[in-house]
C-alpha cells in the first residue's frame, strides 16, 4: 500500500475517533498528512518505519502544526523547527499524524488538566486514559495509529499505557534527544514511545535515539538496535521488589502480576524477591524536584514572547506577568509553579530540595544495587496500582491523583529504562505489568517483554 493510501486511511480513522468524542487530538489535516504520505512516497530509499503513521504529545515542537502543550498560554503557537526525534522518526519514513492531546504542559495523571478538555478512555468513556501522555495512548488504543510518541517526567508513557492496554517504552535518560520537547522537569524528562505491539514500539525507539549535537544530556552511545526474538529466558534473573506488592494491591493488578510470573517461570527465568527501600520516598521525592524544575522552566511564559498576551489594569511589566500567567495557566499548572517557587526559596531550599535530591540518589544507589553484578537482570513490578479509574474521581484530591505514580516515578528519578506491558484484563479494564531494566539495557528490557506478549493472553480476564 503507498503512503498516500494509508494517509487516507488514517485521516478517515482520525476523523471517526474525533466524532466519536475521544477528544484526543488537538491538531491535524488531511492536507498535512497528504504532505507527509507525499514526502514519503518520494523517498529513494525505503526507511525502517515506511508510511507508519505516528501521533506525536503535543509538547514535542513542529513547524507544520500549532504547539500548545494543551496550554491557553501557547494557543496558536506554532515553532520555527522541528524535535530531534521527529526528525529522525521522518527520516526513517515515519508519517507524524496528529499532535495528541495531554494534561497542561505535561503535568497530570488522568489527562482531565488539558485547556481543551479531558481525554476520553477508548474502553469505557467514563473513565481516564491516564496521563499527561493520555491522548498519545488513547489513538494507540482505538487503532488509530500503531504508534505514538509521549514525554515521560514521572511515568506519564507506562501509566497510561497501563490503563489503555498498550505497550509504553521509556528509555534511559539521554538514550534520546529532548532537543524539541518543551520542559517540564529537565532532568527528568525523556521522549517515549507508545505501541501496539512491542515491536512497533521497537522500531520507533531505535529510530529516533543516539546522540544529538543539541542536546547535551544526550549520551554519546550509538542509536539503540532491535534486539533478536528470544526462544526462551534460560538464565534470566527477574527480581520483584517486595515495596511494590503490598498485601492491599488491588485484586486485578495482582492477579495480572501473578499470571506474568507464571510466563517468566515457564519460559526459563530465575524470579526472586529483592527490596528496594528507599521507593517509599519516591512520590514526595518526586513531587518537590519535579515541581522547582517547572517552576524554573515555565518562568519564560510572561505574556512577551509566547503565546495571548493580557494586560493587567494597573499597565505596568508586573501586572502584565500576573494577568497573562494568571489567565494563561490552569489550576494543576498553578499549583505546581507554587509548590517548586516554595521549595525553591531562601530558607526552604535546604529543607525540601536539597533534601530531595539527596533522597534521589539514595534510591538511584538501590536500583543500581539490585540490577548490578551479582544481582537481578530485570525488576517486574505493577505498572499502576488500580485499573483505569473514573472521571473526576481524584480531581479534587492532589494527594490521591499524585499516588497514581506511586509505581512509575521512582524509575524516572533513577534515570532507568522501563516499559509497562499489557498482560490481561480486570472486568474488562487493561492491566499493565512494568519491567525495568539498567541503564542502557533496552534491548535486554524489550526481548523479554516480546517473549512474554507472544505467550500471555494481553486480552483475557486475569479474575
Amino acid at each position: 500500500m503507498t503512503a498516500a493510501a494509508i494517509a487516507r486511511e488514517t485521516g478517515a480513522r482520525l476523523a471517526k475517533a474525533d466524532a466519536a468524542g475521544l477528544n484526543a487530538t488537538l491538531h491535524w489535516s488531511q492536507a498535512c498528512l497528504d504532505a507527509e504520505a507525499a514526502r514519503v512516497d518520494a523517498m529513494t530509499a525505503r526507511g525502517a518505519l515506511h508510511a507508519m503513521p505516528i501521533a506525536v504529545k503535543d509538547n514535542m515542537v513542529t513547524i507544520e502544526e500549532p504547539t500548545t502543550c494543551g496550554s491557553r498560554i501557547l494557543e496558536g503557537y506554532v515553532s520555527p523547527y522541528t524535535a530531534t526525534a521527529i526528525r529522525r522518526l521522518r527520516s526513517a519514513g515515519a508519517m507524524v499524524a496528529c499532535k495528541a492531546n495531554l494534561d497542561e504542559f505535561a503535568m497530570g495523571s488522568s489527562t482531565e488538566h488539558s485547556a481543551f478538555g479531558r481525554v476520553k478512555h477508548p474502553i469505557d468513556p467514563t473513565r481516564v486514559p491516564g496521563g499527561s501522555s493520555g491522548g498519545s495512548a488513547a489513538l494507540v488504543a482505538a487503532d488509530v495509529v500503531p504508534a505514538a510518541l509521549g514525554s515521560e517526567t514521572g511515568g506519564s508513557v507506562r501509566q497510561p499505557a497501563s490503563f489503555c492496554g498498550v505497550v509504553g517504552v521509556k528509555p534511559t535518560y539521554g538514550r534520546v534527544s529532548r532537543y524539541g520537547l518543551v520542559a517540564f522537569g529537565s532532568s527528568l524528562d525523556c521522549i517515549s514511545v507508545f505501541g501496539k505491539t512491542v515491536d512497533d514500539a521497537t522500531r520507533v525507539l531505535a529510530a529516533m535515539s543516539g546522540p544529538d549535537s543539541l542536546d547535551a544530556t544526550t549520551v554519546d552511545r550509538p542509536p539503540m538496535k532491535a534486539p533478536a526474538p528470544l526462544a526462551n529466558l534460560s538464565g534470566v534473573k527477574v527480581g520483584l521488589p517486595t515495596e511494590y506488592f503490598p498485601a492491599d494491591l488491588h485484586p486485578g493488578v495482582r492477579a495480572g502480576l501473578d499470571r506474568t510470573i507464571a510466563a517468566l517461570r515457564q519460559a526459563g527465568a530465575e524470579i526472586s524477591d529483592v527490596s528496594l527501600p528507599h521507593s517509599k520516598y519516591a512520590v514526595p521525592t518526586y513531587y518537590i524536584i519535579a515541581p522547582a524544575e517547572a517552576a524554573a522552566n515555565l518562568a519564560r511564559y510572561d505574556g512577551v514572547r509566547y503565546g495571548p498576551r493580557k494586560v493587567g489594569p494597573e499597565g505596568d511589566i508586573r501586572a502584565l506577568y500576573r494577568a497573562t500567567r494568571g489567565a494563561g495557566f490552569g489550576r494543576e499548572v498553578r499549583r505546581r509553579i507554587l509548590v517548586g517557587t516554595y521549595v525553591l526559596s531562601a530558607g526552604y531550599y535546604d529543607a525540601y530540595y536539597k533534601k530531595a535530591q539527596t533522597v534521589r540518589a539514595l534510591i538511584a544507589q538501590d536500583f543500581q544495587r539490585v540490577l548490578g553484578t551479582g544481582g537481578v537482570d530485570l525488576l517486574l513490578t505493577p505498572t499502576t496500582p488500580t485499573p483505569a479509574f473514573k472521571a473526576g474521581e481524584k480531581t479534587d484530591d492532589p494527594v490521591q491523583m499524585y499516588l497514581a505514580d506511586i509505581f512509575v516515578c521512582a524509575i524516572s528519578l533513577a534515570g532507568l529504562p522501563a516499559l509497562s506491558l499489557p498482560v490481561g484484563r480486570d472486568e474488562g479494564l487493561p492491566i499493565g505489568a512494568q519491567l525495568i531494566a539498567g541503564a542502557f539495557e533496552e534491548p535486554r528490557l524489550l526481548a523479554v517483554a516480546g517473549l512474554l506478549e507472544r505467550t500471555l493472553p494481553a486480552a483475557g480476564e486475569v479474575r
